[in-house]
Formats: structure tokens, sequence, C-alpha cells
């Protein structure tokens, strides 16, 4: 496992522990979309946000 794909897991945890400590009735939609986004990107090594920046011309 690389350490970014480390890192990416490392971020959802701390959000979903955020999201269970907030409680899941009171945090926004949006947090899940992240947390789901980062599992995905830490799982298959595809990150999608990455991949959006990119395109728009980042490196």
């Amino acid at each position: 496992m690389s350490a970014q794909r480390m890192l990416f897991f490392t971020v959802a945890a701390l959000l979903a522990g955020g999201i269970f400590l907030s409680g899941y009735q009171t945090v926004h939609w949006l947090l899940y979309v992240v947390t789901g986004m980062l599992v995905f990107a830490g799982t298959t090594g595809i990150c999608p946000g990455l991949m959006l920046y990119q395109k728009l011309g980042f490196k």
C-alpha cells in the first residue's frame, strides 16, 4: 500500500469519526460524499478529485 492510499484512508477515517461524533442527523450530506470518494480512492488508487483538478489544468 502506498503512502497516498494510506493518507486517503486516514482522512476518510477522521471524517467518519467526526460525522459519528456530531451525529448522523446533524451533518450535511456532502460530508458523506467526500468520505465515500476518499474510501474509493484508497481502495482503487483512483482519486476522482485529483483527476478533476488535473483536467482543470492544475499539476
